[in-house]
């Protein structure tokens, strides 16, 4: 058994849309994470990773940034990778133009929809935003990419206009329309009543883009497609501005074991993915971080221990390799005699019952004098306790 969840999930019809596409944004997105600035080696390194885990689009980057830029997006395009390749463009001509050059399959163009973004941001008005993006959106149809059309702050923006921002977007083919919930200010009941109220009046795919300033961008995310949604962006570990992006390890593992919605990504590559990814940004991975943190699958407690000795799942929702992570059983002041006979097993040394409690205070003490007990300060432990070496 690799995974074993609650039974109370399976009494909810979870009503998914058929397709479910998962963007990753990593490259750009992910970047705008202030002090993140990737190579370009380091960006087709994490391309062609991201390839491998089955991601079916990639946002390279914002190719009108700069010349490097443009390079590096045009690079990653012509990588040849399974993921088709889209970058971003603002609703102006010439970076439609500098995307073209840069040999992606298509582009995400935005503007910003509440009045905030428009009064305060682009001192546009409605008419003058809604007029922009459509002469931008049509230039691109008509130059064969794929379009994505984003409202910025729209979960802020009066839902009317919204929906006219959509809806004519709708009527110049635009292949996707994308929720930008930019400062995470939604809760998923709001996701919930905003996407079903949009799907009244557009036909288009909707998407998902969320973020996680309350933490809630997961919960926002699969709320929005649970509505009827059919995409949504994710970033590997999390990263962007503020506090962050919606996960892709998190969005992937809850869809596949907690909803039954797999979407065929090969999920032993995550691990290693957000290894490299944290590597390129110069971030650490929270050990407790979902998913790809180290703590969460190790144990220490004695009583955890001696149950997911017998019984990983006691104590794991699904196994660590599904991830590609692996188990590991730490030994601390909460260790128990179980614990520590399976590190003497796993070392070699056979020894009796009074000397097993005698190595079991001695791990006791060593932790609580706040020194971390791994395999040499163990083997320590145990040679201190005259035992013969295996």
């Amino acid at each position: 058994m690799q995974y074993l969840i609650s039974p109370y999930n399976k009494e909810v019809k979870y009503d998914f849309k058929k397709d479910i596409t998962v963007y990753d944004t990593t490259l750009r997105d992910g970047e705008q994470t202030p002090g993140v600035a990737f190579s370009k080696e380091e960006k087709l390194t994490i391309a062609r990773k991201l390839d491998e885990l089955k991601i079916p689009q990639i946002e390279a980057g914002f190719p009108m940034v700069s010349t490097i830029e443009q390079d590096i997006v045009k690079a990653i395009a012509n990588e040849d990778l399974d993921a088709d390749i889209i970058c971003l463009a603002r609703t102006k001509i010439e970076d439609i133009d500098v995307a073209l050059d840069a040999d992606v399959d298509g582009i995400i163009t935005f503007m910003g929809a509440s009045d905030l973004h428009l009064e305060h941001k682009l001192h546009f008005t409605r008419e003058q935003a809604l007029n922009l993006c459509m002469r931008s959106v049509e230039y691109a149809k008509d130059h064969g990419l794929f379009v994505a059309f984003s409202a910025e702050d729209a979960t802020r923006a009066d839902l009317d206009f919204l929906k006219r921002m959509y809806k004519k977007a709708e009527g110049y083919n635009v292949d996707r329309v994308h929720i930008a919930d930019t400062v995470g200010a939604a809760t998923p009941q709001g996701i919930d009543y905003l996407v079903r109220e949009l799907k009244k009046d557009i036909k288009t795919d909707i998407a998902m883009h969320c973020h996680n300033d309350f933490g809630l961008g997961l919960s926002n995310s699969i709320a929005g497609l649970l509505a009827g949604a059919s995409a949504v962006s994710v970033t590997v570990n999390g990263i962007g501005e503020r506090a962050g992006n919606v996960s892709l390890e998190e969005l992937v593992m809850s869809l596949k074991i907690l909803y039954g919605k797999d979407l065929g990504f090969k999920t032993k590559h995550i691990k290693e993915v957000s290894e490299i990814v944290s590597k390129a940004t110069g971030l650490d991975v929270p050990y407790n971080k979902p998913i790809v943190g180290k703590n969460v699958f190790r144990h220490e407690s004695g009583i955890h221990v001696d149950a997911v000795i017998e019984e990983p799942l006691t104590y794991e929702p699904y196994v660590p390799e599904l991830v590609g992570q692996q188990r590991q059983l730490v030994l601390g002041k909460h260790s128990g005699c179980r614990a520590v006979k399976a590190k003497l097993d796993a070392c070699g040394y056979k020894v009796s019952n009074d000397e097993l409690c005698e190595i079991v205070k001695a791990v006791k003490k060593t932790r609580e004098k706040g020194t971390y007990i791994n395999d040499d300060v163990f083997k320590e432990i145990v040679k201190n306790t005259s035992l013969s070496d295996p």
